[in-house]
């Protein structure tokens, strides 16, 4: 069965300071995306579509389509403000992208087969692209969608608050909701998130979606339908966004189908400030040093 890999590569990186999603992060140059394309093909998947802004595409065919061309398939689509608003008027405010489940909208045209979605900057680990995997060919359906799932002390920043899709599940392993928290950090050695301007506090034991998640394509109309009440409620707010997340819980709480968890317990590490560079480095050297991977990811780009 084919499967297709969803890359969502559009944001800004305001926080970061650079296009975060083609710095250098190992050894022989490589971006987190080698790494993650590199666990994927091993893994089974035999297409890769990347979700961009149109400005970047000269630099992604340049830097990605050499390393990877013959390997696997490629395609990109674009992330853009009027992308799947069906001639909506948006307003003249709006210069922020809709969000992560818009991003996913976007790729419909290119994906007719089952999916997994990843952030471009997030190393997920070769175990979570094994399991994606093996489920989108042997239990996705319409009804049974799934998401890879990390222990939340283990996907924190030092260098400040980031934004991560609590989980509930089950006694089944089946998630129950998913929720965008949006401001996480360590406050006093204890994890909490704001709302509000409020704190509430958050257990060790807390499973979160790092935005790894496998999908069927009926994803897409449920989507359309969602994004479309969306912008009808939230288009005149700047800040407002699409979050897949949402998606998420509104396929549970509408009976749609079951979204399965599925844990790992491989290495996870990402970049949203710019003092993550180096952290990420580190274990991506550390990987290499163990012979988790080669020192150059593409044999093209051995010196």
């Amino acid at each position: 069965m084919n499967t297709t890999l969803v890359v969502l590569a559009a944001g800004m990186a305001s926080r970061y300071g650079r296009l975060k999603q083609i710095d250098r992060f190992g050894p022989s140059g490589e971006s987190i995306i080698d790494y993650s394309i590199f666990d994927a093909i091993a893994a089974g998947f035999n297409k890769v579509v990347f979700v961009i802004r149109r400005d970047f595409e000269a630099d992604f065919k340049n830097i990605f389509e050499p390393r990877i061309e013959g390997l696997t398939k490629i395609e990109y689509v674009y992330q853009e403000l009027d992308a799947c608003t069906d001639g909506f008027v948006l307003p003249a405010s709006r210069t922020k992208p809709w969000g992560t489940a818009h991003a996913v909208l976007c790729a419909a045209t290119a994906v007719h087969e089952p999916f997994a979605v990843i952030n471009a900057d997030d190393f997920y680990g070769r175990d979570a692209f094994n399991k994606a995997c093996d489920f989108l060919t042997t239990a996705a359906s319409a009804d049974l969608w799934a998401n890879i799932c990390y222990s939340l002390p283990n996907t924190l920043s030092d260098y400040g608050a980031v934004s991560r899709g609590v989980c509930a599940t089950d006694e089944d392993g089946f998630i129950t909701s998913i929720t965008e928290r949006t401001k996480i950090y360590r406050h006093n050695a204890v994890m909490v998130y704001e709302e509000n301007g409020s704190l509430f506090t958050l257990s060790d034991a807390t499973n979160v979606s790092m935005n790894f998640w496998c999908f069927t394509p009926e994803v897409f109309d449920f989507s359309k339908q969602l994004f479309t009440e969306f912008l009808k409620q939230h288009a005149a707010e700047p800040k407002s966004e699409f979050f897949i997340p949402f998606v998420a819980d509104e396929y549970i709480r509408q009976g749609r189908g079951k979204l399965k968890a599925i844990p790992t317990h491989t290495s996870w590490f990402g970049v949203t400030y710019k003092e993550d560079k180096q952290v990420v480095q580190s274990c991506i050297n550390g990987l290499v040093e163990q012979g988790s991977y080669p020192l150059a990811l593409w044999v093209k780009e051995t010196v």
